[in-house]
């Protein structure tokens, strides 16, 4: 998983366990990592940083069987991590301008399907973070108010309203894997599931 180093470019390719994270660390965002990094970027390099090592630390423990519980009908942990892989993932592909594969629809009808560990998802929601950054830093910032078309409705918007709800979307899901999580664990708790 990602953590703070001397840039946040260095963060974004450099995957490190987060477990024993001090509790103190501040936020990505408020730990000096951005220097040299454009701001657009740097917004959605911390994002991703902070997804990371969210979902790391409120799955940690987490049995493969609670990764995909779905107490009170919400979506499981397990889907919340392939969403916000995939759902960056098919965000950046409209950001630099193309529409969706089929491979990319495909992945989007799955994401829901039990099955991958957390050890697993965790892995691959790291490996995504690194090929996302990848693409965020090859964006060009004076791009951003470039028009961009989503979905088959070809929905406007631009490029940086694109990169801001990629950042923001990432937090809603992981936001709901937090509290799914937290649920999933008071229901084993006390022995609902």
């Amino acid at each position: 998983m990602y953590r703070a180093q001397a840039s946040i470019a260095d963060a974004a390719r450099t995957p490190v366990n987060v477990s024993g994270m001090a509790e103190t660390l501040p936020e990505p965002w408020l730990r000096g990592t951005s220097k040299g990094i454009h701001p657009l970027h740097a917004a959605l390099l911390h994002s991703f940083q902070q997804a990371a090592e969210d979902v790391e630390r409120f799955t940690e423990g987490l049995t493969d069987e609670q990764m995909w519980a779905r107490p009170f009908d919400l979506a499981p942990v397990g889907f919340q991590i392939r969403h916000i892989t995939g759902s960056i993932d098919r965000l950046l592909t409209y950001a630099e301008g193309r529409q969706l594969s089929a491979q990319q629809m495909a992945r989007l009808t799955s994401e829901m399907q039990r099955g991958a560990s957390r050890g697993e998802l965790l892995k691959h929601l790291s490996s995504e973070l690194d090929q996302a950054a990848t693409i965020v830093r090859r964006i060009d910032p004076n791009k951003a108010s470039e028009e961009r078309a989503v979905g088959r409705k070809q929905l406007p918007t631009t490029v940086g309203g694109l990169l801001v709800h990629i950042a923001e979307h990432t937090q809603r899901h992981v936001g709901q894997c937090v509290v799914t999580a937290k649920i999933v664990r008071l229901a084993n708790t006390n022995n609902h599931l």
